[in-house]
């Protein structure tokens, strides 16, 4: 994480896009880390939260490659569990794009939203206004904004 705050916004961009996808990075000590160095609040604000949404984007679409078939053989699950996890996706939808910011637990919503096929336009907005609110979040946290 320092060789990324070291680079700035660029660092910034770069983590909050690699923590929105599957690899585990906190992009909220990143964020509040760059933002602390910086003193540029709007700035950071834009930058975490245009990478972290693009990851997720990035996220929700390789979701969208998956197949029943390679999940169940791959992974051993069984039709009866996606079935359910589906009922729920089905249930909640393209909502639970609001709380993809939720760390170990987030990313996962996004690849299931994409593996459901929720729909892309609604689900790619609701996850940039989740994201734009965590980061809002930490900015007033912070004294900054």
């Amino acid at each position: 994480m320092e060789s990324l705050k070291d680079l700035g916004l660029l660092g910034l961009f770069i983590g909050n896009f690699l923590a929105a996808t599957v690899i585990p990075f906190s992009s909220d000590a990143l964020y509040i880390a760059v933002l602390a160095l910086m003193k540029r609040p709007m700035a950071c604000f834009l930058v975490a939260t245009a990478g972290n949404w693009l990851g997720s984007v990035v996220t929700y679409y390789i979701g969208r490659l998956g197949k029943w078939e390679w999940i169940e053989k791959w992974f051993k699950v069984k039709p009866e569990t996606l079935a359910k996890q589906k009922e729920k996706i089905d249930k909640w939808g393209v909502w639970l794009a609001l709380i993809a910011w939720v760390p170990f637990i987030g990313d996962v919503f996004v690849i299931a939203l994409g593996f459901y096929r929720t729909k892309p336009l609604p689900t790619c907005i609701l996850l940039l206004i989740g994201k734009a609110l965590r980061f809002i979040v930490w900015t007033l946290l912070m004294g900054l904004f």
